[in-house]
């Protein structure tokens, strides 16, 4: 449950810590588990995930932007094979007004950096803090500007070069050493290899739609979609140890479940099926996460929420329009959740 790849890292872009001691080196990679609560309302178009394998490539007062953006651009267009026709990048253009008064410059170093490497203006779109500022990831840290790498108009990386330290009151003070932190989504990065529509249809998700009957149609494309990550997410919760709960991680790990039954049921599909579904998941990504093993979790979850469930829809089928004392009512008598209500 984790946004980003460089969380464990910060002691290390600010110098608390020491990479030489622990890793060996000024330089580290990684291949993370990650887990994004904000986008579960987002999963179901063609590229947003809810687990997703985060890779990542840091640098502690080492290498900065001109290696960075180098390598980006090499490993992409040499190593992967993509046309620099398919790609362009975002910069950041500056900001004026950073909430404590401070003025942050726009990025002209990354900008003739890119233009060194053949890269048109046109290629090259400016944005500012909302798009190409990341962190700090708390209240205070590491952070700075970034430029990012479109493949078919989709991010793939997002280069991150920690220059401040951001403190609670929003004051920016310069590091005392640069650093960069990168990450790339292993799935978009197959889409764009394998040159698909979506994350979907990628091998990392095509026999699992496979197995979800469902007609060629954008209503249930998303149902099954959300079928597909929401269960994939389940099955690493739960192999992280996380339980169905009310709280907390729990209640992440019984939305996700519950979010499945419902869609399960709209495409007609037994949600018990689901279990069938994680089993497929497990047997194709236990060779590299062992951890992952079949148990009868997420199939009683599934059967305690099902009685719920029909109670709730025939409740809710009834009504023609949805109040919110309907939505409190269907919750407190029947146990309709509701985010499903909101679905």
């Amino acid at each position: 449950l984790t946004t980003a790849g460089m969380q464990q890292f910060k002691p290390y872009f600010t110098g608390e810590k020491d990479p030489i001691k622990n890793f060996g080196a000024r330089r580290v990679a990684s291949i993370q588990k990650s887990f994004r609560t904000s986008d579960i309302d987002e999963t179901g178009d063609e590229s947003h995930l809810t687990f997703f394998e985060m890779l990542g490539n840091f640098s502690f007062g080492d290498y900065f932007k001109e290696d960075a953006i180098k390598w980006g651009w090499e490993f992409i267009t040499k190593e992967i094979e993509i046309s620099p026709e398919r790609c362009r990048v975002s910069v950041f253009e500056g900001d004026p007004s950073t909430g404590s008064g401070q003025v942050v410059p726009e990025d002209t170093e990354s900008i003739a950096i890119w233009k060194s490497l053949g890269l048109s203006d046109d290629k090259i779109k400016k944005a500012g803090r909302e798009d190409n500022f990341w962190g700090p990831t708390g209240n205070e840290g590491p952070c700075g500007p970034t430029s990012e790498i479109y493949v078919d108009g989709i991010e793939v990386w997002n280069l991150v070069f920690n220059e401040y330290y951001c403190h609670s009151d929003k004051a920016l003070e310069l590091l005392k050493q640069k650093g960069v932190d990168t990450g790339m989504g292993l799935e978009r990065l197959a889409m764009a290899i394998q040159s698909t529509p979506t994350v979907f249809e990628t091998d990392l998700f095509k026999l699992i739609i496979q197995l979800i009957p469902h007609r060629d149609i954008p209503g249930e494309a998303r149902a099954v979609r959300i079928i597909a990550d929401h269960i994939r997410g389940a099955a690493f919760l739960i192999a992280d140890g996380v339980l169905p709960s009310n709280v907390s991680q729990g209640y992440i790990l019984r939305r996700l479940i519950r979010r499945s039954a419902v869609q399960a049921k709209n495409l007609g599909i037994d949600p018990k099926k689901l279990d069938e579904i994680a089993d497929v998941f497990i047997e194709i990504m236990s060779p590299v996460y062992p951890e992952l093993i079949k148990n009868n979790i997420l199939l009683d979850e599934i059967q305690r929420f099902e009685k719920t469930l029909d109670k709730g829809l025939k409740e809710f089928e009834k009504m023609k329009k949805i109040t919110g004392k309907d939505a409190f009512n269907l919750f407190q008598t029947y146990g309709f959740p509701w985010e499903i209500t909101a679905e």
